[in-house]
C-alpha cells in the first residue's frame, strides 16, 4: 500500500500513529497565572539534546475555551514553565482520565485523584508517584503546519528520580515499566530490556 497524506489513506483509521511507535508519553503539568493546575498526557514527546538537557512535546488540537490551542500550551504561554512527568504502567488509568476534554477550570490532579507536590526550580506542580519528572523552562513555542499544531521546546532545569527505581546507580525502567503510546487506542508497557554496544566502544 502507498498513499499520499493529502489524498487520504482509505482505511477505517489513520495508520500514521501506528507506524511511528512506540512513543514515550510526556505527562505535562502546568499552572496558569491564576494558580490553576493542569495535567495532560502528550504522546508527541521526546528528549532532543543532552547539554543542556532539552525536551519537546507537540500539541495538535484546540479547545473552545482556549482559542487556538489547549490548556497546557495556553498555560505555558502565560508562565514559561512546565513539568514532564514520566508515566509508569501502574498510572495508566489516572493518566487516561487526565486526558479528557475538561473545561479549563477543571484541575486534573483533583479530577483523577492524583497526588501532587511543588516543583523545586519552577512554579508548577508535579506528580508525586511518577518515577521521574523533568522541570522545564520553555525555550520556544513554534507553530507547525496545520491548525492548532504547536511544538513546545524546553530546557530541563530540575530532575526528580524516585530512589526505588535506581539500581546500581542507574535508572532501571523494568522496575516501573514505562507506559508507551502505540496507534489507535493501543498502549504498551516496557518490561524487557537488552543492551547493545556501539561500534568503537
Amino acid at each position: 500500500m502507498f498513499y499520499r497524506p493529502e489524498d487520504g489513506h482509505g482505511l477505517p483509521h489513520n495508520p500514521f500513529n501506528a507506524i511511528v511507535t512506540p512513543r514515550p508519553i510526556g505527562w505535562i503539568s502546568t499552572r496558569g497565572t491564576g494558580g490553576q493546575d493542569n495535567l495532560a498526557p502528550y504522546s508527541f514527546f521526546n528528549a532532543v539534546a543532552y547539554v543542556p538537557p532539552q525536551v519537546m512535546f507537540a500539541s495538535t488540537t484546540a479547545k473552545d475555551d482556549r482559542g487556538d490551542t489547549k490548556d497546557s500550551v495556553a498555560n505555558i504561554r502565560e508562565t514559561g514553565v512546565f513539568c514532564v512527568n514520566i508515566v509508569a504502567s501502574a498510572q495508566r488509568d489516572v493518566m487516561n482520565l487526565s486526558s479528557g476534554p475538561w473545561p479549563r477550570e477543571v484541575d486534573e490532579f483533583d479530577k483523577a485523584g492524583i497526588a501532587r507536590v511543588e516543583c523545586e526550580t519552577i512554579a508548577c506542580s508535579r506528580v508525586v508517584d511518577s518515577p521521574a519528572a523533568l522541570e522545564c523552562r520553555v525555550s520556544e513555542i513554534m507553530p507547525l503546519k496545520g491548525k492548532a499544531n504547536f511544538l513546545v521546546l524546553g530546557e530541563v532545569t530540575g530532575v526528580h528520580i524516585r530512589e526505588e527505581f535506581l539500581v546500581d546507580g542507574m535508572l532501571d525502567i523494568t522496575t516501573y515499566r514505562p507506559l508507551t503510546r502505540l496507534g489507535y487506542r493501543d498502549y504498551a508497557e516496557i518490561s524487557e530490556v537488552f543492551s547493545l554496544k556501539r561500534p568503537g566502544e
